[in-house]
């Protein structure tokens, strides 16, 4: 599988419970913080859901 870099670029605060927690599912604490992970459906999809608080990179 290929990998993706996923870069935070947006606040988590004011968001819902959930968009935070897929935050955290992804490995993500803090701004500007880079994870690298497979791009298998489930973590597309978690992306896909906080699309607009991160930047992904291939």
């Amino acid at each position: 599988m290929a990998k993706i870099q996923i870069k935070q670029v947006r606040s988590a605060i004011g968001r819902t419970k959930t968009q935070k927690r897929t935050l955290e599912a992804l490995g993500l604490k803090k701004l500007h913080q880079v994870v690298e992970h497979d791009d298998s459906p489930a973590i597309l999809g978690m992306v896909n859901a906080v699309s607009h608080l991160l930047e992904v990179t291939k």
